[in-house]
């Protein structure tokens, strides 16, 4: 495990683990209908073999295959399989999202459903778990996509890894493992737009990454689109990092050194040569440089703007339509692992006006927010 075994057991003693922990593998699913069975299978192998309790949650992203069908009957034929269905598709994030919420186990296991994520690194992650560390997070390398969608991956971590205000594991996606207390506190943030990886990150911990190869997909159809995964990056970079609003500084800088250049440029001829005449093309290549900075701008307070928007409308991130083997609803997205403690009733009452503070305190904590980018 790369560590001593003296710091192996200050480890242990520091972070004590529950003698028969509770461990939920929530694994989102878009149309993955033909590999349902055998990634089941192969979980439930890993679950053997990791001495664990083990609960499988399915969040069937509003699959239009015989995903539903197929799920349902996998929880009929075993109880510690549950499943969401979501009321349409709401996005990975979403759905990851959604699991979280609904995960019971005192560990949380993170997974793709399209077997690329290995189910056999589940028993290493919980060997770290047990050693005290509250994430473990998969390492991905030996990837089986085309030589562009390979090198765009390698690109954008290195990127997001450079401009974020926090060190942002590389390689790293979704596949981990997080301690039921960091999945609290990850339920905690109020991000709309958001991007499991780099909230992982955020709330800290003890964490550690451990190599997996990342796996072929079991046909060639990606699930998640190239401008999806776009949209994610471009999430991953205006949540994680100010320098897109900081690249201003530097155009501001360039500009005032194209205007100098310009404007000695033409006095040089308008005052020595002679040569300078009305309509001269340097007004218009200036002018559309100008008019070019100007648009990247806005483009640029957009992105916050839109997020800003979206953090303030406050809609929720997914709709449950249907529930298979849960027997109650998660209190605010936090269930504990603990069958005994059961959640307070909340009366429509005080459900109303919980809702009416969080929104207040969203809407003031947006507005401070717009004013300083307003004043940036």
């Amino acid at each position: 495990m790369g560590l001593s075994v003296r710091g192996l057991i200050l480890v242990t003693e520091t972070n004590p683990r529950p003698a028969d922990p509770l461990v939920s593998v929530v694994l989102p699913c878009y149309n993955e209908a033909r590999v349902l069975g055998k990634l089941t299978d192969l979980i439930l192998r890993s679950a053997e073999r990791s001495h664990c309790r083990f609960e499988i949650l399915y969040v069937n992203d509003g699959s239009t295959d015989e995903s539903e069908p197929i799920l349902n009957g996998l929880a009929a034929a075993n109880p510690s399989i549950r499943v969401l269905h979501l009321s349409r598709n709401f996005g990975h994030q979403a759905a990851v999202q959604a699991g979280l919420e609904y995960a019971r186990g005192d560990a949380v296991v993170v997974m793709d459903s399209d077997l690329q994520d290995d189910p056999a690194a589940i028993t290493e992650f919980l060997a770290h778990w047990r050693a005290g560390y509250d994430v473990v997070y998969a390492v991905r390398h030996s990837r089986k996509e085309s030589p562009p969608k390979r090198f765009l991956f390698y690109a954008f971590y290195r990127i997001l890894n450079a401009v974020a205000e926090i060190p942002i594991p590389q390689d790293a996606g979704n596949f981990g493992l997080v301690d039921r207390t960091v999945v609290k506190h990850i339920l905690q943030l109020s991000d709309r737009d958001r991007f499991y990886p780099g909230l992982r990150r955020w709330v800290g911990f003890r964490q550690i990454g451990v190599r997996v190869e990342r796996l072929a997909r079991h046909d060639s159809r990606p699930r998640v689109s190239l401008k999806q995964l776009f949209g994610l990056a471009k999430t991953a970079v205006f949540s994680f990092s100010r320098v897109p609003l900081a690249v201003f500084y530097m155009v501001a800088v360039a500009s005032a050194f194209v205007c100098c250049g310009l404007t000695a440029f033409t006095l040089y001829h308008k005052l020595l040569t002679g040569l300078a005449t009305p309509g001269w093309t340097s007004i218009t290549m200036a002018a559309s440089f100008f008019g070019a900075l100007n648009a990247l701008g806005i483009a640029i307070l957009g992105e916050y703007v839109i997020r800003i928007y979206d953090q303030v409308r406050a809609r929720p991130l997914y709709l449950v339509s249907r529930q298979v083997n849960f027997e109650r609803q998660p209190n605010d997205g936090l269930c504990p692992a603990d069958d005994d403690e059961r959640p307070e009733i909340e009366t429509e009452q005080d459900r109303m006006a919980r809702v009416e503070r969080i929104t207040n305190a969203r809407a003031r904590v947006m507005n401070d927010r717009a004013v300083l980018i307003a004043h940036q």
